[in-house]
């Protein structure tokens, strides 16, 4: 804790390294897998090829992915992009076959009220079934965020890594205290924002808050 509280500067210019590292990916992510998830639902064949694919890019180790993928786009292995990109496949491998299980969970009579009511499939996607998918959405939205939060470390390895720089530089150092500080300060990062990810999945679907008091209401009365 002492090297954390004397090296505030670094910690807050690390953390912010770290931020744009791993929540960029998780907003390119969310652009692509939400309506390719959307697309993929109903279709057995596509969705079964998609999650296979996506199962394959989430077993490839993020190191080899973040050293391969210069060779295939036009970046160099110590640009941030080089990063991005590798954690935005990650994030979709996650997302893609997470979006159509959410989708899944929506009531079949509430479909059916929303057709029988004239909406279209796009405006029914749009207006019924993706804002109710949503707390599914948010459990996972929470674990890319906490992941990807880890794997932005990994990338300290090539000298790309936001707070992971401290293992790096600890280990190269033996120092212990400057290792521990870059857990603790992953550590709590993640807990932060897993946490505003978890209040912001309440604050957009305000439904589910206003039902539990009848609820419990029924269940005491």
């Amino acid at each position: 804790m002492r090297y954390l509280f004397t090296h505030l500067d670094d910690l807050w210019a690390l953390t912010v390294i770290h931020l744009r590292l791993s929540l960029i990916p998780i907003l390119l992510g969310l652009i692509i897998a939400v309506p390719l998830g959307a697309f993929i639902q109903r279709t057995t064949a596509l969705r079964r090829i998609t999650t296979l694919t996506a199962s394959i890019i989430f077993t490839i180790p993020s190191l080899a992915l973040f050293v391969v993928l210069p060779l295939i786009i036009p970046t160099r292995i110590l640009d941030e992009a080089n990063v991005i990109v590798a954690l935005t496949l990650y994030t979709v491998a996650l997302l893609v076959r997470a979006v159509p299980e959410a989708l899944d969970a929506v009531s079949p009579a509430v479909l059916d009220a929303a057709t029988a009511v004239g909406y279209k499939p796009l405006v029914r996607m749009l207006k019924v079934e993706l804002p109710l998918a949503v707390p599914v959405l948010i459990a996972s939205l929470r674990v890319v965020a906490v992941t990807n939060i880890s794997m932005v470390s990994v990338g300290s390895v090539i000298g790309i890594g936001g707070l992971g720089t401290w293992f790096t530089e600890g280990y190269q150092a033996n120092k212990s205290d400057q290792i521990v500080a870059g857990i603790i300060a992953i550590f709590v990062l993640a807990v932060v924002i897993d946490t505003l990810i978890m209040l912001a999945g309440k604050v957009l679907t305000p439904w589910t808050r206003a039902g539990r008091p009848s609820r419990l209401k029924a269940a005491t009365g």
